[in-house]
């Protein structure tokens, strides 16, 4: 039986005119039909929650529904969401933390970090049959994962400059305690046995404060990926939602038929592997996870996808994922993309080109620099016509 999957977008708020970040999350959620949307740590961002799916392309169409509701609900109050790691525009402040509890005592305690927490990401979630399974995937799954953050960097902008980075979210992210590579563990006692001695050190207040890249849910049976920028291209979110599908089918095959231990523990070499990924994206060299040598993103992506195709194809995802790839090897990354619309333009033909793409528009940078442009309007915003996609780049069931 395949494996269901769902998802996790975070959208971060801007205004329309400005294309600044700005902390009105609370006062877009009272415009959503609620359920499914979430607030988060700071007030700048939205999560939204996805149903569990079969196919690729029920779990598409889902997110696609759920940005079009955050986009209407955000026309009428004069701004856009944009799924990517981070906006080029955008202010640290102290005071736009969630009004919750547990966000207050977060930024009691980490101050800075928190206060910086200006990221948005997507996660991934793909059912396992228990927690033994999900921590000894997780092992297996590991080696794999820098090449989806590297699909998925959009975010070489901070606080209004290029950081020279495709994915500077991930960066900041790796501040947190417990955050990068989750480490080998036996089974489930041995995780639960770690996580808990975090909890009683003091570092964290719960399990929902691991933030590997990749864990088991708290609170599902499923396993969660974690290590991904949000996407402004939905068509990326279902690419890696179906590459990781099939790596967790994949891992569980091979537990099934082994008579001893699968991987060697040494997983030190996946911090460097993640820093090569968020630094050049698609746009330059990954660590391939078969000879732990650099080679060009294409390369280990093409491979990959050749690895898994026994598993894309037990799944149903082979022809959905190996079109999308090809697309995103054809296109490059977001932050390609963007960094294209910042040079022919300014930021905040950059926030307009991430808003588009994530209401569904594909557009391309203007062919030539002006010194200055009038910003779109609240009531024009919702009125561009939604790009119809190619065969090619839509997930097929």
């Amino acid at each position: 039986m395949t494996a269901r999957l769902g998802a996790e977008e975070e959208f971060h708020v801007v205004d329309v005119e400005s294309g600044h970040l700005v902390p009105r999350a609370h006062e877009l959620l009272g415009r959503t039909d609620r359920p499914g949307f979430t607030g988060e740590l700071q007030q700048s961002v939205v999560e939204s929650n996805s149903g569990v799916h079969d196919t690729l392309d029920g779990l598409w169409k889902d997110l696609a529904s759920s940005r079009r509701r955050l986009d209407t609900a955000a026309t009428a109050l004069g701004l856009a969401v944009v799924a990517a790691g981070t906006v080029p525009l955008a202010d640290v402040a102290s005071q736009h933390v969630t009004a919750d509890p547990r966000y207050r005592r977060m930024a009691d305690d980490y101050r800075r970090l928190s206060d910086e927490q200006l990221i948005c990401s997507a996660q991934i979630h793909v059912d396992v049959p228990d927690r033994d399974t999900a921590v000894r995937a997780m092992c297996l799954v590991s080696p794999w994962l820098p090449p989806l953050l590297a699909l998925s960097a959009s975010s070489p902008f901070w606080l209004g400059s290029d950081t020279g980075y495709a994915s500077w979210r991930s960066m900041l992210w790796q501040r947190w305690p417990t955050a990068g590579p989750a480490g080998c563990h036996r089974d489930a006692a041995d995780y639960d046995r770690s996580l808990a001695e975090l909890i009683r050190s003091g570092v964290i207040s719960d399990a929902g404060m691991i933030y590997h890249d990749i864990r088991p849910s708290a609170h599902q049976s499923t396993l969660e990926l974690r290590i991904c920028d949000a996407c402004p291209r939905v068509e990326t979110v279902a690419l890696v939602a179906g590459l990781f599908r099939a790596l967790v089918h994949q891992a569980r095959e091979r537990l099934e038929r082994a008579d001893g231990p699968l991987c060697d523990g040494r997983h030190d070499w996946l911090r460097a592997a993640t820093w090569r990924a968020a630094r050049s994206g698609l746009e330059g060299h990954l660590v391939d996870p078969v000879t732990r040598r650099a080679a060009p993103a294409p390369a280990v992506l093409t491979g990959m996808l050749a690895r898994l195709r026994p598993a894309l194809e037990a799944t149903g995802d082979w022809e959905s994922v190996h079109a999308l790839l090809e697309e995103a090897l054809a296109v490059g990354t977001a932050a390609h993309r963007l960094r294209r619309a910042t040079r022919t333009d300014d930021l905040l033909a950059g926030v307009d080109l991430m808003a588009a793409e994530t209401r569904g528009e594909r557009r391309t940078p203007r062919p030539a620099a002006r010194s200055r442009r009038p910003a779109a309007r609240p009531d024009t915003l919702g009125a561009h016509p939604h790009a119809d996609r190619s065969a090619a780049a839509t997930p097929s069931s």
